[in-house]
């Protein structure tokens, strides 16, 4: 099968391209390293994705046209985007447009005039839900979006949905704050861990109490690569997340514990627009694609913190 995966220098974006080459898939790997929040580890990983088997790199910084990108391929696997409830307000409302909003316009729209259809999965985000209540949100729960970010992923989803109806086969896949090695280092567990290690305060917006559905990006890989072998109706909404929300205090004792240390916990103003809790209904997935999260965040913890002591030994060794 040939594959494009946008995004491909990203965190969920490189774990995918692995899964498929390893799998055989011919993949086409497109990003743009130089757009990303951290420019040098995004650039690290478009290296590495470039050098696994079958995969050719393209940065669409170099004018790569979209029409090229998808003619032949049998599936589009979109993950490219700006992330990130807390960068999308002020200027970052016009770029969150831009990267999330006017480039999966421009996608969809390649996919449609290709010869050959292929099949597109395009990542959304729990963000649209906003705060979740007294239950797990399903997928045909209204919308809230609290930020510039979730509000172009309500419009990236919308796009998705007017290409299905024009007969593109179109999945949307709702992620639920994604954690494990590679990740970002403005997110929250990347932060955590280097703090700790570093010896440093652990910096954490409000009070500790948010809670999210906290999902190993092993887990995310599984769901998005069944999703891709399914055949499902075309526009279809799904859930992948854990079915347990954690809170963010919680979730440090676990980190903590996981690295024998009693760290400090600097509070920093809450971000505008970041739910105080997602909580993801999976009984959908479960029921088209048979899925369910296998990784508990106790155990994923302990593989993200294996991540970054590999990062340190090695950044040793290369000053050394």
């Amino acid at each position: 099968m040939r594959v494009v995966v946008t995004g491909a220098a990203g965190f969920i974006g490189s774990h995918v391209v692995d899964a498929l080459s390893g799998a055989g898939h011919e993949v086409l790997a497109v990003d743009a390293p130089s757009r990303s929040l951290a420019p040098d580890v995004a650039r690290r990983t478009w290296a590495e994705v470039a050098a696994r088997p079958g995969v050719v790199a393209a940065d669409v910084d170099l004018a790569v046209d979209e029409l090229d990108i998808v003619t032949g391929v049998d599936l589009v696997v979109h993950l490219a985007g700006r992330p990130g409830v807390r960068d999308s307000w002020g200027p970052g409302r016009a770029v969150a447009e831009r990267d999330n909003v006017t480039a999966t316009r421009r996608l969809l729209a390649a996919c449609m005039e290709a010869r050959r259809r292929p099949k597109v999965l395009v990542a959304s985000s729990s963000s649209v839900y906003g705060s979740a209540g007294r239950r797990p949100n399903r997928e045909d729960d209204s919308v809230k979006p609290e930020s510039p970010y979730a509000v172009s992923k309500v419009e990236v989803e919308r796009l998705g949905r007017l290409a299905a109806d024009d007969g593109l086969r179109v999945v949307l896949l709702r992620y639920f704050s994604v954690y494990g090695p590679r990740q970002r280092p403005d997110m929250a567990f990347h932060r955590f861990v280097e703090a700790a290690l570093d010896g440093r305060p652990l910096p954490v917006f409000g009070d500790g109490l948010r809670s999210r559905s906290f999902t190993h990006v092993r887990d995310v890989v599984t769901a998005t690569l069944a999703a891709a072998a399914e055949d499902l109706p075309p526009g279809i909404t799904i859930n992948v997340g854990h079915r347990e929300h954690v809170a963010v205090r919680d979730a440090i004792a676990m980190l903590t514990g996981a690295l024998g240390v009693q760290a400090e916990i600097q509070r920093e103003t809450p971000v505008a627009g970041d739910a105080a809790r997602t909580w993801a209904d999976t009984r959908l997935a479960h029921k088209l694609l048979g899925w369910v999260p296998a990784v508990g965040l106790r155990d994923g913890l302990h593989d993200q913190i294996a991540w970054h002591r590999a990062l340190r030994t090695m950044e040793e060794v290369r000053v050394g």
